[in-house]
């Protein structure tokens, strides 16, 4: 069992923010699990894990400094699909895909999402 129930990042624009991580999370087959409330889109496989939303307290959603949250990728392939489709969907590079210096197999790729959020995603795989 995993330690998490979820993960949530903030968003300005939901419409802005579904188009970029239908694409980046749809790469490492994670689903839109659909609108929550009118105020959040859940992503997951079978059950929501991770959320974006548009904070409750009515202030705008801001960056948290030396936060990031980091997906599972089954491929060196997907790593970079996940790049790459987040790219085109609006966010922008914060890491290569590329091998990591910190474990021989760790394989990884950095995405900042069209409000600053950090995301990344890792493959542990043997090449």
């Amino acid at each position: 069992m995993s330690i998490l129930s979820h993960a949530c990042v903030g968003t300005n624009d939901r419409g802005k923010s579904a188009k970029f991580y239908d694409a980046a999370l749809g790469a490492l087959g994670v689903n839109n699990l659909g609108d929550f409330g009118g105020m959040a889109t859940l992503y997951g496989i079978d059950t929501p894990d991770f959320i974006v939303f548009t904070p409750t307290d009515g202030n705008p959603a801001t960056v948290g400094n030396g936060g990031t949250i980091g997906f599972n990728a089954a491929t060196r392939d997907a790593v970079h699909k996940f790049h790459e489709a987040g790219l085109a969907a609006g966010g922008t590079c914060d890491g290569e895909p590329g091998p990591r210096d910190f474990s021989p197999t760790a394989y990884a790729a950095y995405l900042r999402d069209p409000d600053g959020n950090k995301i990344c995603t890792y493959c542990f795989a043997e090449e």
